[in-house]
């Protein structure tokens, strides 16, 4: 980290303002080419996280925007080390102007996460933290925001520190015992050691339990929309969404691939896939979109299954109510309320425990779909209000959570001290890859290379 980075941290798009990040130890130097106060001041002498108003200026030193710039010293910086931003107007041409200033002062571009990345390597934030700055950008939703905002203040770090703490004052305990026996250390007896894995079990385990619900509410609860051809499928999935998404005809078939997009209804975050048609049929073109709405419905953990209410039930439907029976919820949805109905309610009720009647070409009816969604998803709350949303998060807690489990079952063997400590070990190691105490160069690289630019 001996260079120093800038980048544009703002939308490259027109705004009314724009703002350049500046991060590394020739800062001061950086922001001097680039930024003149109306002081007269230098960057040496400007005031500490204060804004100050000036000219921003061209690397051939002409002034091209009136703009204002903060200074961090490192012990109060988001990267640990000196860094600045300048606030500029936010027309791009500006924009790149100030970074190409920045260059000609001795700055590089900054990388994907770079900033982020600087801060976890100074100890500003461990990886965990590191990984809820993504998060936040990305939040689609209020409580995705929300939950990051939180793992972002550490409110999931301390729970897994306390683990690691209990365990490692365990491990630390008997190598003292072992190797300075002349101390009269006393090695924690059994039914500490039995007290201590149990609490950590328990954490563990309840971290883990919110893995399921915090990654419908990061990525949506996966949702299939299925039936018969022409029953309004795609009419529903326009409904939904508030606009034309999807073609709409009366020929039967004109959906002939699966069509994905996201929505809030009922207060939870859904990824919605409209499928073709499912029915037998001589057309080998049709036939792919059948069966990849069959695949679409067997990985479905929510089924709107959509009904022509002013048709009689044929029997064909019974494939599409099989399918929607495999996924773990499901919403009978009789579209087409404004014409006669012939469909017989009772039988329907009686397969289905949900059933609500719209009709999709106005949108009638639909918003008892997001009451239906509501009482499927309740909103809860994670441990400490934290929902653990990350996959490799969630395998390195998995990890950390068996290896106590065996440690557990060593003690209540009665087995030998070092048999308690290998397993105590192997928790930590995965926590340590957890909070990034302990992992690999090339994983802290991925991790980071989902961050933008500038941050």
């Amino acid at each position: 980290m001996s260079d120093t980075i800038a980048a544009i941290a703002t939308a490259r798009t027109p705004a009314a303002i724009g703002i350049v990040r500046i991060s590394g130890a020739d800062t001061p130097a950086v922001v001097d080419r680039v930024f003149a106060a109306r002081s007269g001041k230098c960057a040496a002498q400007l005031p500490l996280r204060r804004l100050v108003y000036g000219h921003m200026r061209t690397a051939e030193g002409k002034v091209i925007d009136d703009g204002l710039c903060v200074l961090f010293a490192p012990e109060s910086s988001y990267t640990g080390e000196w860094s600045a931003e300048l606030h500029c107007h936010g027309a791009p041409v500006v924009l790149d102007e100030v970074l190409r200033c920045a260059f000609a002062g001795g700055a590089r571009q900054a990388k994907g996460g770079e900033f982020t990345r600087r801060a976890f390597l100074s100890g500003r934030m461990d990886l965990m933290q590191a990984e809820a700055v993504a998060d936040l950008i990305d939040a689609e939703t209020a409580e995705c925001a929300q939950n990051a905002a939180l793992q972002l203040s550490g409110a999931m770090s301390r729970g897994v520190e306390q683990a690691y703490d209990a365990l490692m004052d365990i491990a630390a305990r008997f190598y003292a015992a072992v190797d300075y026996p002349d101390e009269d250390i006393e090695p924690p007896e059994q039914r500490e050691i039995g007290e201590t894995l149990e609490r950590c079990r328990s954490g563990l385990q309840g971290l883990l339990d919110t893995f399921r619900r915090g990654r419908i509410l990061k990525q949506g609860v996966p949702t299939v929309l299925l039936g018969l051809p022409n029953a309004g499928k795609s009419s529903l999935l326009n409904a939904l969404l508030g606009y034309d998404r999807a073609i709409v005809t009366e020929v039967a078939g004109t959906t002939r691939d699966t069509v994905e997009e996201k929505v809030r209804l009922g207060g939870r975050l859904l990824r919605l896939c409209d499928t073709a048609g499912i029915r037998d049929t001589a057309d080998s073109v049709e036939k792919i979109g059948v069966d990849r709405a069959v695949a679409a419905a067997e990985q479905a953990e929510l089924a709107l299954v959509v009904l022509d209410g002013s048709a009689p039930l044929t029997g064909e439907e019974e494939r599409i109510f099989a399918l929607a029976e495999k996924a773990e919820h499901a919403v009978l949805v009789v579209n087409k309320i404004d014409l006669p109905q012939r469909a017989e309610p009772g039988v329907l009720e009686a397969r289905f425990p949900h059933v609500v009647h719209v009709c999709a070409a106005t949108g009638e009816g639909v918003e008892q779909i997001g009451e239906a969604v509501r009482m499927f998803y309740p909103e809860e709350a994670g441990v400490g209000g934290v929902l653990l949303t990350n996959s490799r998060q969630a395998e390195a807690v998995t990890r950390a959570l068996r290896a106590v489990e065996r440690a557990q079952a060593a003690v209540a063997s009665e087995l030998t001290p070092d048999a308690v400590l290998t397993d105590a070990e192997e928790a930590l190691a995965a926590l340590g890859e957890l909070t990034g105490k302990s992992i690999r160069e090339d994983l802290v690289a991925t991790i980071f290379s989902r961050f933008c630019v500038g941050k």
